[in-house]
């Protein structure tokens, strides 16, 4: 069994599949079962998200798999989990698989958590943000809404609605079922990212780079949530020309929005050629 020993002093279990240039993924490796499983469906999220990007990958790549959301769920860490501590982390897993040089791909906030790595170590060979822009990130709306989360977190829940589809979820009515210390560590990683100048921060960027995300990745939170728009797409969109000369490729997924831009069919078709092209 690998594991890294990350900056709290916990560890973290990874898998090593395949062989070739090191690529870093944060999924889980193993396919939920069950009733979660079930509810993950109904939001239109695949159970074996991680393992059938692995498998996806894993025959052309070296990828080390390592469930660094769900190890953050289970031993959260809610004053330490600031961005050179994530950084960090990541850092501790390249180390634990001897991979001096390595890809990354990450998706939503572990896209941006990528970001943090890159501007801090040499090492990677390329970087991939699904879900998140690396140019004009909306980090004071996300502080928002985690600020919002935390809040609510330990209070009793409402009644449930009736059951939806997903695409037909309510977000205002959405319940809170993480604990306060899981929320808290959203709070300090978005506290931490409040001064952070992501345009300055290209001038630190030096590997191949890629950024994508739906085009209807855009979600409208209530006042429950903190009353703002977290708009993902709206960055890549309207500043593409930007981003493409300051060294990212950008792809906007027609008509997707953020849970369906993260699953494996659309996502392996992007990721996959773009990273063959750039580790060689």
């Amino acid at each position: 069994m690998t594991e890294a020993k990350l900056h709290d002093g916990s560890t973290i279990h990874l898998e090593v599949h395949g062989r070739g240039p090191t690529v870093l993924l944060p999924v889980n490796p193993v396919p939920i079962e069950g009733t979660k499983a079930d509810d993950m469906r109904k939001w239109g999220v695949d159970p074996a998200l991680g393992r059938n990007l692995i498998d996806g990958l894993s025959d052309a790549f070296r990828v080390v798999a390592f469930d660094y959301e769900g190890h953050v769920l289970a031993t959260p860490k809610p004053d330490t989990l600031t961005p050179a501590n994530i950084a960090a982390d990541l850092l501790a897993v390249a180390d634990a698989v001897d991979a001096d040089r390595f890809a990354y791909y990450g998706y939503s906030w572990l896209a941006l958590s990528g970001l943090q790595l890159a501007i801090r170590t040499d090492r990677l060979s390329a970087l991939v943000m699904g879900g998140y822009p690396p140019l004009d990130g909306p980090y004071a709306e996300m502080l928002s809404v985690t600020m919002a989360t935390y809040e609510m977190s330990g209070q009793d829940p409402a009644p449930q609605q009736t059951e939806r589809k997903a695409d037909e979820y309510d977000w205002d009515s959405a319940e809170v079922t993480m604990t306060e210390a899981q929320t808290r560590q959203f709070v300090t990683l978005y506290e931490g990212l409040q001064d952070f100048d992501d345009r300055a921060a290209q001038a630190s960027l030096s590997c191949p780079r890629l950024c994508f995300a739906g085009s209807a990745d855009k979600i409208e939170y209530g006042e429950r949530w903190g009353g703002v728009d977290v708009d993902i797409a709206g960055p890549m969109v309207n500043r593409r020309a930007e981003l493409e000369a300051l060294g990212w490729e950008v792809r906007v997924l027609d008509g997707l929005d953020h849970i369906q831009a993260m699953q494996v069919a659309n996502v392996l078709p992007v990721l996959r050629p773009w990273l063959e092209s750039r580790t060689g």
